[in-house]
């Protein structure tokens, strides 16, 4: 892979770690970083009552992606928005139970996919959203969108709600594959139309969240992870072909580079777990990764998070690298603690 900016645009590090730069100090943002740790984000979520209203009011979902831009300077901005968008559009019922998380009416487990009703239309809110950060964003800031993989989302469709095993999914997939992989398909779609509207509105990457991945067995993972992120892939680059694609798939452990081969992704993101060295040893040469930073260790801070900052980098010093964490930022995580970071990736000062 090779980066070569044209003279006329800004240069964006991070964007250009995605298309095959090798950085001397990795472009960095962090997942969740617009949230429930910066009181900025609270007193506004407050303000709109929800978070399915926050998400639903573009110009408050604006400011929302651009707080921590303005507080530490990222490399990239994070849409905000919600993965459960998706299966909403499709037909779902989608509301947040306090204290409790996401809830999905009708449940896949009971009801059959032809009962839904899409309405794409409630996609066009978070376009709005995209149209109104790309005209906050600094010009060196790369804007990136996401989407649920289909595997994640189908758990949540299939039981209405977020799960710890993932039972009723796997249970479903393993009892009608031929029912499950209609709802893989309808996913595939829905996520296509969704992520090029993303991009048609002004995101420059796109991000699959893959969050249950590691609960699928070798058999499975093939099916219903690979396999379908593939199809969103050859999609979207046959409509996008210049839009770089982050997979996640977290907890995928030693199927990390059957996915990175088989999916066809610009560059893979990489949970906590793995060690990055033998990551470094597996994935494809060149292949640009994101990650690995525990999120318990950002909120330890100092000598933790500094080691393991060593670590990574050590790791990943001959390949394009994303500082990130290995998954979303924790609400009780110290900003200071995220500076300190910041400082540290970038300086190496100690803070």
């Amino acid at each position: 892979m090779s980066f070569d900016a044209p003279t006329d645009m800004p240069i964006k590090p991070l964007l250009a770690v995605l298309h095959g730069a090798v950085a001397p100090v990795p472009p960095m943002w962090l997942m969740r970083q617009a949230g429930r740790y910066l009181p900025e984000y609270r007193a506004l979520r407050a303000d709109k009552g929800g978070f399915l209203e926050l998400v639903y009011d573009s110009a408050a979902a604006a400011e929302v992606t651009v707080q921590p831009l303005r507080r530490f300077g990222f490399d990239g901005a994070i849409l905000f928005s919600d993965i459960l968008i998706v299966p909403y559009a499709m037909g779902q019922h989608l509301w947040f139970e306090t204290g409790e998380g996401p809830r999905l009416a009708p449940i896949l487990s009971e009801t059959d996919l032809s009962a839904l009703k899409p309405d794409f239309q409630r996609f066009e809110a978070v376009y709005e959203t995209v149209r109104q950060v790309k005209a906050m964003l600094d010009p060196a800031v790369t804007f990136l969108g996401f989407a649920g993989s289909p595997w994640t989302i189908a758990t949540y469709m299939v039981a209405g709600q977020g799960s710890k095993d993932q039972g009723a999914a796997r249970r479903l997939a393993y009892g009608d594959p031929t029912r499950f992989a209609a709802l893989i398909d309808a996913i595939i779609d829905a996520t296509v139309t969704y992520l090029s509207g993303q991009i048609q509105a002004g995101v420059e990457a796109v991000q699959l969240f893959d969050s249950w991945a590691g609960s699928l067995s070798p058999l499975q993972f093939e099916r219903w992870v690979i396999a379908p992120n593939a199809a969103i892939v050859r999609k979207l680059k046959a409509l996008h072909p210049a839009i770089p694609v982050i997979g996640f798939p977290k907890g995928a452990g030693a199927k990390l580079a059957d996915y990175a081969a088989g999916t066809g992704v610009d560059a893979i993101g990489v949970d906590e777990t793995v060690d990055p060295h033998w990551a470094n040893r597996v994935l494809p040469a060149g292949l640009p990764v994101q990650g690995n930073l525990d999120p318990l260790a950002l909120i330890a801070g100092g000598q933790a998070v500094r080691d393991a900052v060593d670590n990574i980098r050590a790791a990943f010093a001959d390949r394009p690298h994303i500082m990130n964490l290995g998954h979303g930022i924790l609400p009780d995580t110290p900003i200071a603690h995220v500076e300190a970071l910041l400082a540290y990736v970038r300086e190496g000062e100690t803070i």
